[in-house]
């Protein structure tokens, strides 16, 4: 999905490649249990797999060497950042598709361009801009001229970060104003014209627990829907900043922490969907889009402009180590590259920028403040979550590059009384929640819960194994 809306070409991912070779080998059986009438051979079976495979030949280079869904963020709070010719250099060296500036960096998109990296750029315009843009389509259109980079794609330009949080009223009501100048100040018609949009911090949301009830502040809608309508008409996407980090922060359980870190859980059933969700990102971004939903913006894409976990924190910062900031970040690559998706939305590519390319030792506040960078100013990495070209994650301890396979998603239905074999849920923690919330009446299926249609997909799977074997024998 590029920034922007219009979705992920769906042409090499793993979603259609096994959608379309499923669909095959079910015409493979059907031919295969009619033999008699339609001189169906095993012979011809393995012939049609082996043509697959030569038709979806593309499909392994590029899921190993294109991760355009995967961004970081670029901090300048600091007085030791490297040259920007050795950070365009790091950047080549890794798999990070998109960069994200906070504020024009002319050095280092001109080396960028000279390093011939191919990243693209989410630009930020720093929230002291917004009221000289939207007081003037003139000055718009010269901050557009000066910072908008012809040599380096620039995908999408946040305009304010974290805006609508910041404390600041006047700033609100001059954010849409800013936002249409400065579309203005695009070419027109120009197809690989940047996507306008703004960066939102999760307190945007009055609710998000469970997932299912996530929804805006209702003291926002007056500077908040019409740039939503804004996104809408323009094809922009919903940029959001979520952090299970401070979710565990305020619940420091263990079972928590692994449901944060993507690491082995029972997992927490969302009672307004029937969903089960295995992680809290999942469980945030799924709130985020029930929010857009509700808003009647359900089909705006969304991006994850800021996520990440801290390595380092003060005594009383609970979870800031560097397995932790490891795990997050690792298996949150790992998540994507799936493209799993959510339980509210699976399959659905969601470009998502981790939180930082370096360490930012001239913020304010706690340790963990300035402790989420990838990288040390030496360019040496402060944990590895195999974001070096061509690596495949890390074999180390911990679960970097192990997803836990999502559990069957079993909604109650009224009237219907127990699921068979199935298990009561009667009390259970929410998504985000420290509370115990009482579920009697809700009854799910557990994750090994069988079915004779289970038991069919298992056979279908053993003779696609079958099947494949022959077409590698016929291929020899």
């Amino acid at each position: 999905m590029r920034a922007g809306g219009g979705g992920k070409d769906r042409s090499h991912d793993p979603v259609s490649f096994v959608c379309f070779f499923y669909l095959a080998f079910h015409q493979v059986l059907a031919g295969s249990s009619g033999m008699g009438v339609r001189g169906w051979q095993w012979h011809d079976a393995a012939v049609v797999i082996f043509r697959l495979l030569l038709l979806h030949g593309a499909f392994l280079f590029h899921l190993a060497t294109s991760e355009s869904f995967i961004g970081v963020n670029y901090g300048t709070i600091a007085d030791n950042l490297p040259p920007a010719a050795s950070t365009a250099s790091l950047l080549a060296s890794t798999s990070i598709g998109k960069l994200r500036l906070y504020e024009p960096q002319p050095d280092l998109v001109s080396a960028l361009a000279a390093a011939g990296s191919g990243i693209s750029l989410l630009l930020g315009v720093p929230n002291s801009d917004v009221p000289t843009l939207a007081a003037s389509p003139a000055a718009a259109a010269a901050w557009a001229a000066a910072n908008i980079p012809a040599t380096v794609p620039v995908s999408a330009i946040s305009v304010g970060n974290e805006l609508l949080s910041s404390g600041d009223p006047t700033l609100a009501t001059q954010l849409l104003p800013a936002m249409q100048n400065l579309l203005a100040a695009l070419p027109s018609g120009a197809s690989a014209a940047p996507k306008i949009s703004t960066v939102h911090s999760m307190a945007v949301l009055a609710s998000s627990d469970p997932p299912s009830s996530g929804a805006f502040h209702a003291d926002l809608a007056a500077t908040l829907d019409p740039v939503l309508e804004f996104l809408n008409q323009n094809g922009a996407p919903f940029m959001i900043n979520p952090y299970p980090y401070f979710a565990y922060a305020s619940d420091t359980r263990a079972e928590t922490l692994a449901f944060c870190l993507f690491q082995p859980n029972p997992g927490r059933v969302d009672a307004g969907s029937g969903l089960t969700y295995l992680n809290m990102f999942d469980a945030q971004l799924d709130a985020v889009r029930a929010a857009l939903d509700a808003k009647g913006y359900g089909g705006l894409d969304i991006v994850i402009a800021e996520t990440g976990w801290p390595y380092k924190g003060d005594a009383g910062e609970a979870g800031a180590t560097p397995e932790n900031a490891r795990a997050y970040n690792g298996n949150l690559v790992a998540h994507l590259k799936a493209g799993t998706g959510t339980p509210r939305t699976p399959g659905k590519s969601v470009d998502t920028y981790l939180f930082a390319l370096y360490d930012e030792d001239l913020k304010p506040g706690a340790a963990s403040e300035r402790s989420f960078g990838l990288y040390k100013a030496d360019l040496t990495p402060n944990y590895d979550i195999g974001l070096a070209k061509g690596s495949n994650g890390t074999s180390t301890s911990g679960q970097i590059g192990v997803i836990t396979p999502a559990p069957p998603q079993v909604t109650t239905q009224p009237g219907m009384g127990l699921t068979p074999t199935g298990f009561c849920v009667t009390t259970g923690a929410l998504p985000g929640s420290t509370q115990q919330v009482q579920q009697s009446s809700s009854c799910y299926a557990p994750v090994g819960a069988g079915s004779r249609r289970a038991h069919a997909g298992v056979r279908q799977l053993v003779w696609f194994g079958v099947l494949l074997g022959m077409a590698i024998v016929a291929a020899k």
